[in-house]
């Protein structure tokens, strides 16, 4: 007996290491997968452009350098999970597609010359600090160095592309189509979506120089947004001889065919979006700008009003949207810094500035720190902290030589702070 009982405490020991084995050999594919770097992984910070970023921001800050990409800019900066940063310019001759080393001075680590005609559209960092880039007519991405990882070809120029499920790239073009790509093997995952019919699948860049305006000849000049808790993708869309712009809901359903589907359409909005759509937390919410200067939130479910507020001024970008549900009003020229409440049913202004113009979307870090770029003087820029919950300035600092328009403010995962302009100068900031 003491013999067999000694067998069987083996043999339960044997079994319990081969479970062990076989647990520890289980699939662990999901860590690789391509996700969201945890910086300012594109324009408005992620895929639900809410322009928030939850690392504690720094209230004061000190210039640490300053760049040119001697060309234009149209997007802000990416900011990768390390010390990359990335620009997508426009440029007159040599490299346009940049990655610099944002604590080595912005020393370039590399770059490349992309087919132009696609300023408004930034690059995506994922985790890996793999980046994720559009052309007129193709998407592509580079590893962190600059050789080309895969290429694809496209009907249009993509906005900024999305990271979806853990894997899956959302490309979207300014001409409708709308495709998931295996985001390690550049395949297409399910089938792609036409929003627009009728386009010429040869001319990537017709109504390209309307997309800075928002004008009908693209049909979308902004990037969309995507919450991942609702699988709800909301865009603009501009339909082929339709008076003005809608909204547009798709459902993402990864793994059914087709994997995305078309589900609403909403004219709701006044006078018709304009710039991104920004969708709240919860995904339940999508909050847009609309073209008769009032802010509209709407229902993701079905694309129905849940409220509109009059801002007393047109903004041109999008709000920023914290998870705690605080809306800070878009910017642009003419604008009043102002902060929102969503009371569910309707909305009311927290507080505003008409003191102070903010001309570019505000960019949050946490509960306490907020930038934009507002004007200084004339013809100056400065770089605006403010306290999200009640509007007061914290801190100021002129942009030396700044000129154009601001393309927005970068947070990244260590407290730097980046902002640039529309004539390709680029200013770091290092939390003081």
């Amino acid at each position: 007996m003491p013999a067999r009982g000694g067998t069987v405490r083996r043999l339960a020991a044997v079994l319990g290491i081969a479970a062990l084995t076989v647990s520890s050999c289980a699939n662990t594919d999901s860590w690789v997968q391509a996700h969201p770097a945890t910086g300012w992984a594109a324009q408005y910070a992620d895929a639900a452009n809410t322009s928030y970023n939850p690392v504690d921001g720094a209230q004061a800050l000190a210039p640490d350098w300053e760049r040119s990409v001697k060309g234009e800019l149209g997007a802000q900066v990416a900011l990768g999970s390390g010390s990359y940063l990335a620009v997508n310019a426009q440029t007159a001759n040599g490299c346009s597609l940049m990655v610099w080393e944002t604590d080595s001075n912005a020393r370039q680590r590399w770059c490349t010359r992309l087919w132009q005609g696609g300023p408004r559209s930034s690059a995506l960092f994922d985790g890996f600090d793999n980046l994720y880039v559009g052309q007129p007519g193709a998407i592509m991405s580079y590893p962190p160095t600059q050789w080309i990882r895969w290429r694809q070809p496209v009907i249009g120029m993509p906005t900024t592309p999305r990271l979806l499920a853990p894997g899956q790239l959302l490309v979207l073009t300014h001409l409708g189509q709308v495709l998931v790509f295996d985001a390690h093997r550049g395949t297409v995952v399910g089938t792609s979506l036409d929003l627009v019919s009728g386009v010429d699948p040869t001319d990537s860049e017709r109504g390209l120089d309307d997309c800075a305006v928002g004008g009908k000849d693209c049909p979308v000049s902004a990037a969309p947004a995507f919450a991942a808790e609702s699988g709800m993708l909301v865009l603009g869309l501009w339909e082929p001889g339709a008076p003005a712009p809608v909204l547009t809901g798709l459902q993402y359903r990864p793994g059914q065919t087709p994997i995305l589907k078309r589900v609403w359409t909403s004219d709701a909005v006044g006078g018709g979006p304009i710039a991104s759509p920004v969708l709240s937390a919860d995904g339940a919410t999508v909050y847009v700008n609309g073209r008769d200067g009032r802010l509209w939130a709407l229902n993701t479910a079905d694309g129905t009003a849940k409220w509109s507020i009059e801002l007393g001024y047109q903004p041109q970008t999008p709000p920023s949207v914290s998870p705690d549900g605080v809306i800070v009003a878009g910017g642009g020229p003419g604008a009043r810094l102002t902060g929102l409440t969503d009371n569910g049913d309707d909305a009311e202004i927290a507080w505003t500035r008409a003191d102070v113009e903010p001309l570019s979307t505000s960019s949050r870090a946490g509960e306490n720190a907020g930038y934009t770029v507002v004007r200084d003087g004339e013809q100056g820029q400065a770089l605006l902290v403010f306290d999200p919950a009640e509007g007061g300035t914290v801190n100021r600092y002129p942009l030396p030589d700044a000129t154009g328009w601001p393309v927005g403010v970068s947070i990244g995962h260590d407290g730097r702070v980046v902002t640039a302009t529309s004539d390709g100068q680029v200013y770091g900031f290092v939390p003081d």
